[in-house]
């Protein structure tokens, strides 16, 4: 019998940089002026910049240049889709091998974090506070961001770890717990003060926020996995659960022997990974859509594909089935695509008569997340579901701003997306506040 050990199989998929790496691969790069690499990064990192800091030996230099522009660079040099933004735009990709522009940022970040080290101190104090809703990436570099500036803030948080899906939800292979908190605590260092299990509606009073705060961020991402609103589908995994029990407590995860995964997004691709890796003998993904539709990375399904895992494309689940309490198959149909739906892709339609059991002992869902209900609560407007935010990410009530996947209406959700939001709110929020702070003074 093998014995799984997770802390190998789930262990981070990419090894660091030697320095002899990092240095032959700093000096590949041309240093582009007006680098279209650093115009594809959404946080916009001097890329040029930091990799000749590397060159040249400066590696506290070349972390603060990431850093200054993307303060949870550790997290976003490994869990970009760098293929799709900096890596893709290289200039060598053409005819050559695009620079390791992920792993060479990888490579500085860790070097100060390994070493303790603290590369911005925080700012001279307004005398303004600031409350944030949320400590995933968006809010952590929003509070950060503002107590450089020297605000006063407070992040409160309603899981137990700070972190956000860094922490709980993104796959050990591409960021460690380990990185994700390291994060945390660089801010905390910056005199953030973060408070775990503090939640709005339960243990947090939205009024005394608003109160005693200046101003706040919210950023509170998605809500649960949609239910699939199939028979059976109590017996059915929650995806992020399977991946936070994965990261957190690898031991205690039971996987199956034969798992279907239901879904083709990233998180999807995590979940079928995390399976095939803890010794699942088959692992499929089934999808109601065609493989042209899938939402996952082309990168991210390549790398699954390679694990071993298959596809059931144009197969929608319909019943869970399960004998004295255990799974035993996953009735499904084939689909045809049609017209396109409001989400501009192929409408899926089941084809009569053509009804199948797929055998599996576990099922696992990671279909999306459903909308920020706390928008309602709140009595926030909402665009599609979503809280709608101004170009300076304020929403409808005055000194309340938001980030993150919750403001996420148009373009795909994504880490660096919602580090960039956080640093453009705490920008904004500071010129409202020493505005304000002037007006006062006048």
């Amino acid at each position: 019998m093998q014995i799984i050990k997770p802390e190998e199989v789930l262990a981070e998929y990419l090894p660091p940089l030697t320095d002899h790496e990092a240095l032959v691969e700093a000096h590949r790069c041309l240093y582009c002026y007006d680098a279209p690499c650093t115009h594809a990064c959404p946080t916009h990192i001097d890329i040029p910049k930091f990799i000749k800091k590397i060159a040249s030996g400066n590696l506290v230099g070349s972390a603060r240049t990431i850093l200054e522009a993307n303060l949870m660079g550790a997290t976003c040099a490994r869990v970009c889709p760098v293929e799709e933004l900096c890596e893709g735009a290289c200039v060598l990709g053409a005819e050559h091998r695009p620079i390791a522009i992920g792993r060479l940022q990888r490579y500085a970040t860790d070097y100060v974090y390994e070493r303790g080290m603290d590369v911005f101190k925080p700012g001279s104090p307004t005398g303004r506070k600031v409350a944030v809703i949320g400590a995933g990436p968006a809010g952590l570099t929003c509070a950060g961001e503002l107590a450089k500036l020297g605000h006063s803030v407070t992040v409160f948080e309603k899981r137990e770890l700070a972190g956000g899906l860094s922490t709980y939800g993104i796959i050990g292979l591409r960021e460690p717990v380990g990185v994700a908190l390291a994060e945390v605590e660089m801010v905390r260092r910056l005199g953030v003060t973060i408070k775990t299990q503090m939640e709005l509606g339960r243990n947090l009073s939205w009024e005394e926020v608003r109160v005693q705060f200046d101003a706040v961020f919210l950023s509170i991402g998605l809500g649960a996995v949609p239910a699939l609103g199939i028979p059976g589908e109590e017996q059915v995994v929650d995806g992020l659960e399977f991946i936070e029990a994965a990261k957190l407590n690898p031991y205690r995860l039971w996987v199956g022997r034969q798992v279907a995964v239901i879904g083709a997004g990233n998180t999807a691709m995590d979940c079928a990974t995390i399976a095939k890796r803890m010794g699942a003998e088959r692992v499929t993904v089934v999808y109601r859509r065609s493989e042209k539709e899938m939402t996952a990375y082309p990168h991210e399904y390549s790398f699954v594909k390679n694990e071993g895992v298959e596809f059931r494309f144009l197969t929608q689940p319909v019943e869970v089935l399960s004998e004295g309490g255990q799974v035993v198959g996953l009735r499904c149909v084939r689909m045809a695509l049609g017209e396109p739906d409001a989400s501009g892709r192929p409408a899926p339609r089941p084809v009569a008569g053509s009804e199948f059991v797929l055998p599996c002992d576990q099922v696992v869902k990671a279909i999306g997340q459903e909308k920020p209900t706390l928008a309602q609560v709140l009595g926030l407007q909402t665009e599609k579901g979503y809280i709608k935010v101004n170009d300076d990410f304020e929403t409808s009530l005055p000194k309340v701003y938001a980030g993150g996947d919750c403001v996420r209406a148009k373009g795909a959700a994504s880490t660096v997306m919602a580090v960039q939001d956080g640093k453009m709110a705490a920008f904004a929020i500071h010129r409202r506040l020493t505005s304000s702070v002037g007006a006062a003074a006048d």
